[in-house]
């Protein structure tokens, strides 16, 4: 199996530390919000991980954390407090506000078929282990106290920059901009371990420094060496985490312990809207709600999110979300026709390619699946096999079994598709279809045979501005609500 590591920026056969158990840290959310569509492509990424660690045979030790204490609106130390800000909005307090987001994001989790890591460690939980990591970075050097904190010295580090490839003196000439001037900092870029709060700030914790909180850093760093010890095996998260999150955990981890700590660094790359950047301001930050408001399964999500590598970047748009659940329904309603075919074995042989020897073409859809799986979790490669396999035109009850069981790597809930599409055969077509739009779907039949293609593709858009699509079937057309 080989995996990309961001580190070494190549593709590297995947060795754990302790044999057959792989020990994962993988970065959670921060509960102020819901979580929106951006922030769920890296969990299902994540599943996707899982899925094929597992299909491989090693056993996992998992640690996601939920960031539960408040941290501050930028990446940096400025800005306002996110949780606080959450809570004065809904005027609540941060306890509550982080309560509300937990449950929501788990349940986002549930609905999305996204597996729940072993050890799901929160924040709060976890105060005085961070008090005691922070001590020890002020031990060794990497410390200084300051009015409003304790900081990380990153000129005490050699290695900051590593993992974004940025170098140090352009951490320092950016820092200032990205943080804002304070005079009491060694450097512009250090950052902050420990906050020390004002009196009016909630959640605030007793240390050597008086009442504060921790920096949002230091919080994976010391919670991943609580669950996983010295090193781990690998380390996800989004690529909005590479250049300073994850560059401050590398300073922070291995400046206390000495070395390495993490052997893989594995990102998820940015999912896009429109081809442009998901923001607050546009307006399109979408949730799992909003897809299922518009009439989309979560699991249509999913299997768009499964066509894309996860290290490309993924364009989202309603059009494209809206073929993925056709796709699915299709995907579905083939593998019915799998399951209710007779026990056929299949005989052909394909001709090898370099990477096997001539063999049945079952056997070959296999390796090249397993192939899929192993090189760097190219799902959307393993993907294409399925659907391979789906459009052999021989339907046999052995194609079924072979798909049913990638379920195990595709969370598709398979099982359930095929008794839905069973069902769905059964009632008539479109039943549930208001007259109107049957009615204009039916003058865009009458138009095509005339040959009015102008006028079909006329009554189509407006049957679309409706909240309806029209999907042409070898049985009729089909009419699904957007």
């Amino acid at each position: 199996m080989k995996v990309y590591n961001t580190l070494s920026r190549s593709k590297e056969e995947f060795r754990p530390v302790d044999g057959k158990e792989v020990k994962i840290y993988s970065c959670g959310p921060t509960v102020y919000n819901y979580a929106h569509i951006g922030n769920l492509r890296t969990y299902i990424f994540m599943d996707s991980l899982r899925r094929v660690l597992k299909h491989e045979g090693y056993t996992l030790k998992h640690v996601m954390n939920i960031t539960d204490v408040g941290h501050l609106t930028s990446d940096g130390d400025s800005g306002e407090d996110k949780m606080a800000k959450a809570a004065a909005k809904a005027q609540k307090s941060p306890y509550e506000i982080a309560a509300f987001y937990t449950t929501a994001f788990f349940k986002d989790l549930d609905r999305l078929n996204i597996d729940r890591p072993e050890i799901i460690a929160k924040a709060t939980e976890h105060i005085d282990g961070m008090i005691e990591y922070v001590e020890a970075l002020c031990e060794k050097g990497y410390g200084y106290e300051t009015s409003d904190g304790i900081y990380y010295d990153i000129g005490k580090f050699p290695g900051y920059g590593k993992l974004s490839r940025a170098k140090l003196d352009e951490q320092l000439a950016g820092g200032s901009e990205r943080v804002g001037i304070n005079e009491e900092k060694r450097h512009p870029a250090d950052f902050a371990i420990w906050k020390k709060a004002p009196k009016e700030h909630i959640m605030q914790w007793p240390s050597p420094w008086g009442m504060g909180y921790p920096g949002w850093h230091i919080e994976c760093s010391q919670m991943s060496r609580q669950y996983l010890g010295d090193l781990l095996d690998i380390h996800t998260g989004g690529v909005d985490h590479i250049p300073i999150h994850h560059e401050n955990e590398i300073a922070q981890s291995e400046a206390l312990v000495g070395k390495k700590t993490v052997n893989y660094w594995m990102h998820a790359e940015f999912l896009l809207v429109d081809n442009g950047k998901m923001s607050k301001s546009l307006g399109n930050t979408y949730t799992i709600d909003t897809l299922i408001e518009r009439g989309f399964s979560p699991l249509a999500y999913r299997y768009f999110c499964l066509n894309g590598h996860y290290r490309n970047k993924l364009n989202f748009t309603w059009e494209g979300l809206s073929g993925a659940q056709t796709s699915l329904n299709r995907l579905y309603e083939t593998l019915l026709a799998h399951k209710n075919a007779a026990d056929v074995k299949i005989t052909e042989t394909v001709q090898g390619d370099g990477r096997y020897a001539d063999m049945n073409v079952m056997d070959a859809w296999k390796q090249e699946y397993e192939y899929a799986l192993s090189d760097d979790l190219n799902i959307p490669l393993a993907l294409s096999v399925i659907w391979k396999a789906l459009r052999y035109p021989t339907k046999s009850k052995k194609i079924y079994e072979f798909v049913l069981a990638a379920d195990d790597i595709l969370g598709l809930d398979m099982e359930a598709g095929v008794e839905a599409a069973a069902k769905a055969a059964q009632a008539p077509m479109n039943a549930d279809v208001p007259e109107e739009i049957q009615k204009l779907a039916d003058d865009r039949l009458a138009a095509k045979k005339a040959k009015d293609y102008a006028k079909a593709d006329q009554i189509r858009d407006q049957i679309k501005a409706m909240g309806y699509v029209l999907i042409d079937t070898k049985d009729g057309t089909k009419i699904e609500k957007v």
